[in-house]
């Protein structure tokens, strides 16, 4: 029985392709198909960081999951089970501004009055709100992850198990409650971490204000802020000790200042204006006592309103005086602590309520917001002349990431995590991590982990984790729950939930007598603890899954964007090593930003990108992550994102390589319907042809490389190296060995050929799976019909091919190279004289030092002449022999670039040089000229055949070629009968058709001319290339199906070329058309939408009118309206229409249907003497009128001849 081969398709387009795919996976159930046949084999285990569903994927998610997936899709395929399940963050920020936004929540007094169950129904109603559009984009990029099997951390078990983590934390010491001034959202009424705080600094314009502090010593301290609406806070000042202040005095009012010696002339332009009384160090002013600003907390800070000193304090802005106001600023909280300012357990003076409004007893401005407030602040004290400058400063603030309203620095009682003491435990578990690219690791990693502050844990909010702490009203007692069961235990109440609407009512039973029962502290967890948690938390351990986890922990792959280093990465690593002291992950990739074209942040508002699906659907999601994987953003650097090189990658990758396999698949088809080759591949074909052997070895090769890369985590090393391996399959591979894939050296060679080509592909396919899932599932499915044997249903089901090292030839892989620079030196000369490489010349000198080189050279020869169309080759190591001489000149761009002022001596010196200096510029690849170095990359080496008028010279620094570009006149006669078949070709080509296609070509001249002369010279040379005989039209019948016709100017001549069928197949003696109804019923009992006509009657067309009117009758159209097409446009004469289809609408058409070589309706030719004529028996189609020995006696009957 012969194999059956599916046609591949000449054009392919990529999107609908993948549709397909997914469909197909969706029928097979591929990624749980693939999860069981791997559920035996060693774990790969993977953490995938867990988003919010409140906000729709962009880029930087389709290329965080593109990485995860195609790690994960390659773990696969090289032997191990690798669970993929999807996470989603619920709680926090994120979820709870969306429902403060369209509840109008402006602070906790709304929602205590809503109460927190009902506002936290609201936001557990939105958690999901785009989960669907997650799936669906994160599906179509080709991404197999699991969102049944998935988790979040809204759910209950999720929640218990940071509980526990929570627990084993408290248990070992690392949980405090403490103040500590934080970056505090006045929006979301919490304070953030520094790490989010860290998120996201934009520039700003601040006001920026000179202020007096008078002392009882006779003058006036000059401090400076940005943030006025601190000053009502403030308690002290603060100078550098070991900076030198001055002392200086106003001329024209006696008033006295100190200020930081290098702040004086930034502070005062006009220093002439001044008298200096006294230089002294900081040191001296400690202690001195001035007069408030304020008087809000006089009363209660009795040891206040004195100079502090503090090394923190700089020379480079302000006045070198800094006012200190310890509960709204990190620094100052700590050197107010230091010098007993204020004491940790003394009540906060922190008069600023939780939506960042002022309360008592600030009573000047109570009720305004503290920015807001800032312009009332300078009025009131530039109304008691202790302003002393006004003006306004731009610097970069940070901004809430979730609100995008600036934050403030605001003392917060908070729960703490201990992690300064655990900075060297971490820096040693970051140690045994590998990072891509390593430099985030040592440099941004390391450096946020040697500074790791103490993490604030606790958030002042309604939605997240209730942290689970019981404690008595005096303090006294504190009970920390690790698990649901526990607190049941504890509560004597049955728990299903824990959120805070579930568990804030339920008391814990003091354990002293008499003493009132223990309540929960109000705070949820911050969600990146969540996140933090989730190697844990998404098995339920330690309550469930305790092997399986410990079995695969640390996973051995996570990666996100550069800006998790203080985020997700932070939080991981933090808790792992608190819990385990060791890593939580081995492996890590760090992404960057993916930017606009522009460079400019990505907006939804500016539109100033393509949006992500749209990109998809017009090109592709292959395209789409190969463009991600193998751009700089995999190397943690920014990738500016241009639509033009998602379409590049079509072009340049895909095109080509679907060709190569189109062009196998095409000669399969050859080999089996003419050769009868019952073909299946053959894996063990012993390759003797050295480009056969070329192309195994370089796949092997290209696989060791691959395998080494991806062991890395070297993404983006992988696609420019498949990028040149196309190159090589296509342009070299196939283009060289297209005649014997077609068969022309005969069977057994022809078999090999397609042996070694579909080997390649085969191995190609399943090493470029993981990176193109859709693409490579294309080729494998048609593949897969030639393997012998059975084989598996998807190649992502196959394992990644070993590399058969036995295979690789390096010598022949060099020798290969050799050709290839050979021949490109070659096309570069006849390109720079405008010959093409249909004209043959007729000698080419390859002259090279190296006998090896040369030998390399003559071990391919047959190539060389083949591809650059010579007749001879000359391999040679004498230069001299052929007249060679050397020059040199700059590259202008680079060297100039470099040099500037010394360009032009330099230049000079080049072309002064000897052929004896430029051989050895060329060996040492540097010449030192007037005191510079001169290196080879910077110099065009222009090689001259003196006194050899007919040879070019051309070389790439290593080898030189000679090319003889005068050809005599039967290398033009041979260069023009090439022309005439690269005609024939095209036109083949633009009518589909492919190699197996039987079909005859008919030519005509329309003058006398040396067209025809070359024709019959050559006949043998056209008629074996297009493997077609070459006919004068005069011998064209008309019972010859034609398929396309052209006239093209050649050489001053018209040349007419006809491709018909070679089998003749009756038509109708005159002209016809189909006629094809479309968008419309046929009425009076015709039930079929296709028919046929005759155009001409009585040696004459019909005219418009009445083609219509046959129409008409023929369906039963009567009184409609409808319009004839045909080739896409409107039918406005009858004259072109022969052989194509018509089709009725009443709308233009949205596609045309293919022409076919008869009618759709059954005919018979009728002929009398000189007198003939076409009778259709049936008509429309299905509608038979007679048999036809009664048509044609019916014919005969009534005469009815044309």
């Amino acid at each position: 029985m012969s194999v059956k081969v599916d046609r591949v398709p000449e054009n392919i387009n990529f999107p609908k392709e993948e549709e397909q795919v997914l469909n197909f996976w969706k029928k097979i159930d591929a990624f749980h198909t693939c999860l069981k046949q791997s559920k035996n084999k060693p774990r790969y285990s993977f953490y995938d960081g867990p988003p919010f569903a409140t906000g729709l994927p962009h880029y930087g998610h389709i290329l965080a999951g593109t990485i995860k997936d195609v790690v994960t899709r390659y773990a696969h395929q090289k032997g191990y089970h690798v669970e993929r399940r999807f996470g989603w963050d619920c709680h926090g920020l994120p979820v709870e501004f969306e429902i403060d936004k369209s509840l109008g929540i402006k602070g906790p007094e709304d929602v205590a009055k809503m109460g927190i169950d009902k506002y936290n129904a609201e936001c557990r109603q939105i958690v999901m709100k785009y989960a669907d559009e997650w799936e669906t984009i994160i599906t179509r990029m080709g991404r197999w992850i699991d969102f049944k099997n998935d988790y979040k951390t809204l759910y209950p078990w999720f929640m218990e198990s940071v509980w526990w983590v929570f627990k084993e934390l408290y248990n070992k010491g690392l949980v405090y409650q403490g103040v500590k001034v934080m970056p505090y959202s006045t929006t979301c009424s919490t304070p953030l971490s520094n790490f989010e705080a860290g998120q996201n600094y934009k520039d700003v314009v601040d006001p920026a204000v000179v202020i007096s502090f008078p002392t009882a010593e006779g003058f006036s301290l000059l401090a400076w802020t940005t943030t006025p609406w601190t000053l009502p806070s403030n308690l002290a000042l603060c100078v550098n000790p070991k900076l030198t202040y001055l002392k200086v005095k106003e001329k024209a009012t006696g008033t006295c200042y100190v200020l930081q010696e290098d702040r004086f002339p930034a502070v005062f332009k006009n220093v002439d204006d001044f008298e200096v009384l006294d230089k002294f160090l900081g040191e001296k002013l400690k202690g001195i006592k001035y007069t408030p600003i304020f008087d809000y907390f006089v009363d209660i800070c009795p040891n206040g309103f004195q100079v502090l000193t503090d090394g923190y304090v700089t020379n480079d802005s302000g006045t070198g005086v800094v006012h200190q106001a310890p509960y709204f600023g990190e620094d100052d909280y700590r050197v107010c602590l230091a010098a007993g300012i204020v004491t940790r357990d003394q009540d906060i003076i922190c008069p600023v309520d939780a939506s960042g409004k002022f309360l008592a007893p600030v009573k000047d401005f109570e009720g305004q917001y503290v920015k807001d407030a800032d312009k009332n602040i300078i009025a009131n004290i530039k109304s008691r002349n202790r302003l002393i400058q006004a003006g306004q400063v731009k610097h970069s603030y940070p901004y809430c990431w979730r609100s995008e309203t600036p934050l403030i620095y605001k003392a917060v009682p908070s729960w703490f995590v201990r992690v300064e003491q655990m900075s060297q435990d971490l820096l040693k578990s970051s140690e045994e991590t590998y990072w891509v690219p390593e430099y985030v690791k040592e440099k941004r990693f390391g450096n946020w982990l040697k500074e790791a502050r103490d993490w604030a844990i606790s958030r002042n909010r309604y939605w997240g984790t209730p942290i689970p702490l019981w404690i008595s009203a005096d303090k006294q007692e504190v009970v920390c729950v690790g698990s649901i069961a526990e607190l049941s235990a504890l509560t004597g109440t049955e728990i299903t939930d824990i959120h805070r609407e579930s568990i804030d009512h339920l008391e814990i039973p003091s354990a002293r007598p008499g003493q009132p029962p223990l309540r929960r502290v109000p705070e949820v967890f911050d969600c990146w603890f969540e996140s933090g948690s989730m190697p844990y938390a998404q098995c339920h351990y330690p309550f469930e899954n305790k092997k399986e986890f410990e079995d695969i922990f640390p996973a051995n792959f996570i990666a996100e964007g550069i800006d998790q280093t203080r985020g997700w990465f932070y939080t991981l690593i933090v808790l792992s090593t608190a819990l385990f002291n060791k890593p939580p992950f081995k492996n890590l990739i760090a992404n960057g930003l993916i930017l606009a074209s522009d460079g400019q942040k990505m907006s939804k508002r500016k539109k100033n990108y393509p949006d992500p699906l749209e990109v998809v659907q017009k090109y592709g999601a292959d395209a789409l992550r190969l463009y991600l994987v193998n751009s700089p953003v995999v190397k943690a650097e920014n990738l500016r994102f241009k639509e033009e090189g998602v379409r590049d990658v079509i072009k340049d990758v895909f095109l080509p390589w679907y060709n190569a396999f189109r062009f196998l698949m095409q000669n399969v088809e050859r080999i089996v319907q003419e050769d009868k080759v019952n073909y299946k591949f053959n894996e063990t074909a012993v390759r003797e042809n050295v480009m056969d052997k070329w192309i195994t070895s370089f796949t092997q090769s290209l696989i060791q490389f691959v395998m080494v890369e991806m062991a890395a985590y070297r993404l983006y090393t992988v696609v420019p190296r498949l990028t040149k391996f196309i190159d090589h399959l296509t342009n070299w591979y196939v283009r060289m060995n297209r005649k014997r894939l077609k068969g022309e050296n005969g069977i057994k060679d022809c078999q090999v050929a397609l042996d070694t080509l579909f080997g390649v592909l085969f191995d190609m396919i399943r090493v470029m799976a993981p990176f193109t899932p859709f693409l490579t599932e294309l080729m494998y499915k048609t593949l897969r019909q030639l393997l012998p044997g059975s084989s598996l249903e998807s190649v992502h089901f196959n394992m990644i091919p070993e590399p058969k090292l036995n295979l690789v030839d390096t010598n022949i892989e060099r020798a290969v190279q050799r050709m290839q620079s050979v021949i490109e030196l070659g096309r570069v000369l006849r390109d720079r004289k405008t010959i093409p490489v249909k004209y043959p010349l007729p000698e080419m000198v390859v002259i090279h030092q190296n006998q090896t080189y040369l030998d390399d050279i003559n071990s391919l020869l047959n190539y060389v002449l083949e591809e650059i169309n010579i007749k001879k080759v000359v391999l040679s190591s004498d230069k001299e022999k052929y007249g060679i001489t050397l020059r040199v000149e700059p590259d202008h761009k680079i060297l100039g670039g470099r040099l500037k002022g010394d360009f032009k001596a330099v230049t000079q010196a080049l072309k002064d040089l000897n052929n004896e200096q430029c051989e050895k510029l060329i060996a040492d690849g540097f010449v030192e000229l007037i005191g510079q170095r001169v290196d080879i990359s910077e110099v065009r080496v222009i090689y001259q055949a003196q006194g050899n008028d007919e040879y070019e010279a051309h070389s790439d620094n290593d080898v030189l070629i000679l090319l003889n570009v005068t050809p005599d006149q039967s290398m033009l006669d041979e260069g023009f009968a090439r022309e005439i078949i690269n005609r024939l070709q095209k036109l083949r080509k633009k009518a589909h058709l492919v190699p197996t296609d039987e079909v005859d070509v008919y030519f005509s001249v329309t003058k006398e001319s040396d067209i025809l002369r070359i024709i019959n010279s050559h006949r043998d040379l056209i008629e074996s290339t297009v493997k077609a005989p070459l006919l004068p039209i005069d011998k064209l019948s008309p019972s010859k199906p034609q398929i396309i016709q052209e006239t093209q100017d050649l050489k001053g001549s018209q040349l007419k070329l006809v491709i018909t069928w070679r089998k003749e197949v009756e038509t109708p003696l005159y002209p016809w058309a189909n006629i094809i109804l479309q968008d419309i019923t046929p009425r009076f009992g015709v039930n079929t939408n296709k028919g046929s006509i005759i155009l001409k009657s009585k040696d004459k067309y019909i005219n418009l009118d009445e083609l219509y009117k046959e129409v008409e009758i023929l369906f039963g159209l009567y009184g409609m309206k409808f319009t004839l097409w045909c080739d896409g446009a409107e039918v406005k004469n009858t004259v072109d229409l022969n052989s194509k289809n018509i089709i009725v609408s009443s709308t233009q058409p949205k596609n045309d249907v293919e022409s076919q070589i008869s009618p759709f309706c059954k005919f018979v030719n009728v002929a009398n003497g000189s007198k003939s004529a076409t009778f259709f028996v049936e008509n429309p189609r299905g509608f038979i009128t007679l048999n036809k020995e009664k048509a044609t006696q019916f014919v005969l009957d009534n005469s009815l001849f044309n």
